[in-house]
């Protein structure tokens, strides 16, 4: 059988963006399908997702009844993939701030790793566009942070393009993620890492989005800073 990739794209009122993401993504190859996981967005962004997946085969559109969390989001898209087969599974933002372009690239560097992350700041170079430098600032410390503490050494584990293998995801205890918001993309890159897999960072140009709403806010930041430290100590006492 073919190869099948699966895009997992997490929403919130995104409706000005999705559709002409999802078309951009479907362009960069035939094996991408994209499944949006919507958190009930009051602007349609969920129903938008309803008619693309009527409309095309390519892609299909899951909905929860309220905003839940990124992390959550994300673990269900997994368990949708890896019921249906997928060989490969992607995490992307819905804002165009992960450029679908870099898709292809993903698929290439995938087939010498198991985890794939897009870099904002392989080898220290800063490839961030349009973001304050208060946000960059907090961004790239946060990486050393966690970096400090995990022991694992990725330039870039905050960062939320990724293409996961199958196998990644079937290894790790799904049900077991402790975090949520933007801690969850540290989790996720240690327990793969944990279990031996092999890591891959290539450069990815982030650029802040142009429509819509940020997500992050202090709850993000604040969950970030705790989580890190004890996913060193679940590390240490062997639960990771």
């Amino acid at each position: 059988m073919p190869e099948r990739a699966l895009v997992v794209i997490p929403t919130y009122n995104e409706a000005v963006n999705v559709p002409q993401l999802v078309l951009q993504v479907l362009e960069q190859d035939p094996r991408l399908e994209v499944l949006i996981v919507d958190d009930g967005s009051p602007d349609g962004t969920g129903q938008i997702a309803d008619d693309m997946a009527r409309a095309n085969p390519r892609v299909h559109a899951l909905h929860r009844e309220s905003k839940l969390g990124l992390g959550t989001a994300y673990i269900t898209g997994f368990k949708w993939a890896l019921e249906r087969g997928y060989d490969y599974v992607f995490e992307m933002d819905a804002d165009f701030s992960h450029d679908p372009a870099h898709l292809k690239e993903f698929l290439t560097a995938i087939r010498d790793a198991d985890l794939v992350l897009g870099s904002r700041y392989l080898n220290g170079k800063v490839t961030v566009v349009n973001w304050p430098m208060g946000r960059l600032m907090l961004s790239y410390l946060a990486n050393i942070y966690a970096r400090w503490f995990t022991g694992l050494r990725i330039w870039d584990l905050t960062g939320g393009f990724k293409c996961f293998r199958r196998r990644v995801l079937e290894a790790i205890d799904l049900s077991q993620v402790v975090s949520n918001g933007y801690a969850f993309q540290i989790e996720m890159s240690v327990r793969a890492w944990r279990k031996g897999f092999k890591l891959r960072e290539i450069p990815i140009v982030f650029v802040d989005r142009t429509e819509g709403q940020s997500k992050m806010n202090r709850a993000i930041v604040r969950e970030a800073v705790w989580k890190v430290p004890r996913l060193r100590l679940m590390a240490w006492f062997g639960r990771i």
